[in-house]
């Protein structure tokens, strides 16, 4: 039995001084009794330098002064904060120096007394290799983050030029845009003129033939009786020279709305007395029977608008009016208010315009089927209607063909003061 307790004690020795981690076993307070070759190694102490010493001498601060106040902890708590658990901790060498290392504990309770094995395991090669791959981890970062601050700036640059060309591309679709609006007004005009050259070929022809006759007539009309021929002749020239005149007018007011000139000029003024003076002056293109019948339903009112404007509006109206309408027919013109609108509506008993042309009927130069003999220009109602937005107002219409016509324009009060209400 004594033999056997002999080897197993030279197996443990051997055990002891062949393990390449360093043992180290102190007593119960903290007194280094045994360390083996390779602990002895590692801190860099011959094993007779240790013995008998507080195991605290193998230790940096602040683990040095803690130590055995740790030991006494455990011993009174029991709790466990390296022994049997295990952890990394630092180890001081004879030259000052330290090294990372993985100490386990154990607790060996003998006959006599109770010992603390400690297990070292030297990991700075682990961690020379971790923070090498920290390091290299954080170089790679810094590449990463360089590398993406430059892609980001490449991408700010491209944004950059991008955001140019977009620009240059609007820049070029506008100035397109423009070349094509030209090129548009240019084609319209050249349509202007060359519809104007057709159309006054042959609408001027007409009034200058019927003034030239008419001259010559009244050069042969020299006595008393033959006034009243002379005066029929003389008012022949003064119809065809308002005929030429609306169909001069007609091409000015036009070149003057696609030239933007037309500018809105507003006043007050006294509509009922303006409506009253316009029915006035155009009694006199009245064709024999027809009657002018006007209508208020609103009187008095100080109306705030372009009492120019208004006045070709109407003119142009009142004039198709007579000029579509049959002789010895009536012709209204009703005033009304809606909202904080005037409306006024002329109404015909004219030829009216057929169903399947009323869509074409504001565009410019047309003519209905219907009126073919009739002169005029076919810009009247397109310039009306350019003339009623420029007043902020609509124009709308219904017609029947042999029954007559009904256009109504609506433009608003604006800044008005009304001197009676409606009645």
């Amino acid at each position: 039995m004594k033999q056997k307790e002999q080897e197993d004690e030279l197996r443990a020795q051997a055990i002891f001084n062949a393990s390449v981690d360093g043992i180290i076993t102190i007593s119960s307070k903290g007194i280094i009794e045994s360390i083996n070759p390779a602990a002895s190694e590692l801190f860099g102490y011959n094993p007779s330098e240790v013995y008998g010493k507080n195991i605290s001498m193998l230790m940096p601060q602040p683990h040095r002064s803690q130590h055995d106040e740790y030991l006494v902890n455990y011993k009174t708590t029991r709790q466990k904060k390296i022994i049997g658990i295990g952890r990394e901790v630092e180890g001081l060498r004879k030259d000052g120096t330290t090294f990372p290392f993985r100490l386990a504990v154990s607790e060996v309770k003998l006959k006599s007394k109770t010992i603390y094995t400690g297990f070292i395991h030297d990991i700075s090669d682990q961690k020379r290799a971790e923070n090498a791959l920290l390091e290299l981890t954080e170089k790679l970062e810094r590449k990463v983050k360089e590398r993406t601050k430059d892609l980001a700036n490449v991408i700010e640059e491209a944004q950059q030029v991008n955001q140019k060309l977009q620009e240059e591309i609007a820049r070029r679709k506008e100035a397109e845009f423009e070349m094509q609006n030209a090129l548009k007004k240019e084609l319209e005009l050249g349509e202007l003129k060359s519809r104007f050259v057709s159309m006054a070929s042959h609408e001027f022809r007409t009034p200058l033939t019927g003034i030239l006759s008419s001259i010559t007539l009244i050069g042969k009309y020299n006595s008393l009786e033959q006034e009243e021929k002379k005066q029929k002749h003389v008012r022949r020239i003064q119809s065809s020279v308002q005929n030429l005149t609306s169909i001069l007018n007609d091409f000015l007011s036009l070149d003057k709305l696609q030239a933007g000139k037309i500018i809105c000029h507003k006043a007050v003024f006294d509509f009922s007395k303006f409506i009253e003076e316009l029915i006035e002056d155009t009694n006199q293109l009245k064709k024999t029977g027809q009657h002018i019948e006007l209508i208020q339903e609103v009187r008095a009112i100080n109306f705030y608008s372009d009492p120019q404007l208004l006045k070709n509006v109407l003119l142009n109206l009142f004039s198709n009016a007579i000029k579509y309408t049959p002789e010895n027919k009536k012709i209204e013109v009703i005033v009304r208010r809606m909202d904080n609108n005037i409306v006024i509506g002329v109404k015909d008993e004219g030829i009216g315009i057929p169903k399947d042309e009323q869509k074409h009927l504001f565009e410019r130069f047309f003519r209905a089927k219907n009126a073919s003999n009739i002169q005029g220009t076919g810009l009247g109602l397109n310039i009306v209607q350019q003339y009623v937005h420029l007043l902020g107002g609509k124009i709308g219409f219904e017609s029947e063909e042999n029954v007559g016509s009904t256009f109504e324009v609506t433009i608003p009060f604006g800044s008005i003061n009304e001197n009676n209400k409606s009645k």
